[in-house]
């Protein structure tokens, strides 16, 4: 009869420890919303799905590396983990700030107001052990083992999340045809960008034909080059003869056409770097 092997170094080492505050944290920030019952909406939703979701695979995480489980999977276990660890930072880092922004009014009076302000303090801890996370376990410089906990591999995974983001707000635009190369630049390069994630936690990407590291450094050539035509174009044709409306909510399509300027810049920013970063490892490597 075969014996379940316990590896404590799952929860003692310094990413364990993390992941367990992590754990811990976020089902504090989630039990503390639900209990004021007051989390309705888009936002409130997305709010406790992020916590939920990350409290849930993270102790999935815990588990199978705890009884050393994960080998028996399919998968790069290396790149599931750091690609999981950077996007629920970037989750638990928009949800910490959007929950205080739309449920916590000013004055905070009453001891729904005080749970959801300890809520969002718990939230943002939750942000820093996910981002300890991301740091203890980002490949040192010149270890390509595993590509998604490499700089170019984490940045993928921001410009997927951020392509997300864009598309949340990307409700209504006109149909000229600048916004609409926008839109199309958008989604072509989360597109692929999320077949890269996908074929490299699958262990696919060594079945592609072609050398991997310069498809990705022309790749991310050409997403740099879109990115620079939609961030000049989307505010050019977003903005060109309007003003903001003076009654402008939440969800006033000047607000979310704004947002999704910046956006744009993050994810221009975001390929630039990915590319600087993957044409040295690829053109610039150290001597044998």
């Amino acid at each position: 009869m075969a014996v379940a092997t316990v590896n404590l170094r799952a929860v003692t080492s310094w990413v364990g420890i993390a992941r367990l505050f992590a754990i811990v944290l976020s089902c504090i920030a989630f039990s503390l919303v639900a209990s004021t019952g007051d989390f309705g909406g888009p936002y409130g939703t997305w709010c406790m799905f992020t916590w939920c979701f990350c409290f849930a695979v993270t102790l999935l995480v815990v588990v199978l590396e705890l009884l050393e489980l994960y080998p028996k999977l399919p998968l790069s276990w290396d790149d599931f983990t750091s690609a999981f660890s950077m996007l629920a930072a970037l989750m638990v880092f928009t949800t910490s700030v959007v929950f205080p922004s739309t449920f916590i009014s000013s004055p905070c009076s009453g001891s729904k107001c005080v749970r959801q302000a300890v809520a969002t303090t718990f939230s943002c801890l939750c942000f820093l052990a996910y981002a300890l996370e991301v740091g203890l376990t980002r490949a040192k410089p010149g270890d390509i083992s595993s590509f998604l906990s490499t700089v170019p591999g984490l940045l993928k995974v921001f410009e997927a999340y951020v392509a997300c983001l864009i598309f949340s707000l990307l409700d209504a635009y006109s149909s000229e045809a600048g916004l609409q190369w926008c839109v199309a630049v958008y989604s072509i390069c989360f597109i692929i960008t999320l077949l890269i994630i996908i074929f490299t936690i699958g262990r696919c990407l060594t079945y592609i034909p072609c050398p991997l590291e310069k498809m990705l450094v022309g790749y991310n050539a050409l997403a740099l080059a879109m990115y620079l035509t939609a961030t000049i174009l989307w505010p050019l044709y977003s903005f060109r003869g309007k003003s903001r409306p003076n009654s402008c909510g939440r969800n006033c399509w000047w607000n979310k056409h704004l947002g999704i300027t910046f956006l744009t810049i993050f994810n221009l920013i975001a390929y630039l770097v990915d590319l600087v970063y993957s044409t040295k490892m690829v053109f610039i490597r150290a001597p044998p």
